[in-house]
């Protein structure tokens, strides 16, 4: 068995395993309504993948503070009660993601989201007896800082060497924390972000579609024995 065979695989949530758009744009305009500011026209598909407090403010175009505490308390009450609820599974998901597991591929999460709302999420939709570990960036006090650090606890803590793991993510931020843990990198092209082919941190797989993860880590073992 090669050491570069993908044996344990991690996600990204959001507009990589889950389409969570209906909820956060659902939750956006409640947000700025209840704050009793005009809607901003903006495409917030490409906005997604930060903290929600990144997002208001890049929305509402505002650095104040107070403005932007009074959007995210307004966003998360919405969200916490109807939003999360209209996140969709991606087609082929829970396809891709049984026929892994019954592979013996270990499967993991790490992910912006809020973990309160990522378990309702998982449990919703039925995805989350695939998973070994969820990592969130409110896992633990204080919060971790970025990606790289939510992947590094999920290598030491469940003994796992990076040149056996693959990231499946959306964005640059997911390429780039691949690449700080020296682990390839999957990107799935139905989500937020985009990746050019000179982007700084490199694509090892890109996908088209979900279902077809499986059979390219299939190809992998077949190439590595």
């Amino acid at each position: 068995m090669s050491q570069l065979q993908t044996s344990v695989v991690i996600f990204d949530f959001d507009g990589t395993l889950v389409d969570s758009l209906p909820g956060i744009e659902f939750s956006v305009k409640a947000a700025f309504f209840s704050c009793g500011i005009s809607v901003p026209v903006v495409d917030l598909r490409r906005m997604i993948g930060p903290p929600i407090r990144t997002i208001l403010s890049r929305a509402a175009q505002t650095n104040d503070p107070e403005a932007i505490a009074n959007l995210e308390s307004a966003f998360r009450t919405s969200y916490d009660s109807e939003g999360w609820r209209r996140t969709l599974c991606y087609p082929g998901t829970e396809a891709a993601l049984s026929v892994l597991q019954s592979a013996g591929i270990r499967l993991f999460i790490v992910t912006n989201k809020p973990r309160h709302i990522s378990l309702r999420t998982l449990e919703l939709l039925r995805l989350a007896h695939f998973f070994e570990c969820l990592v969130t960036r409110d896992s633990r006090s204080p919060q971790y800082g970025d990606k790289r650090e939510m992947i590094e606890f999920v290598l030491h803590s469940s003994a796992l060497s990076a040149q056996n793991c693959m990231l499946v993510g959306d964005t640059e931020e997911d390429a780039d924390a691949a690449a700080s843990c020296k682990m390839r990198f999957a990107h799935v092209s139905h989500g937020y972000g985009t990746i050019s082919d000179g982007a700084k941190s490199p694509v090892h797989i890109r996908l088209n579609d979900f279902s077809q993860l499986p059979q390219l880590i299939g190809l992998e073992f077949a190439h590595d024995r």
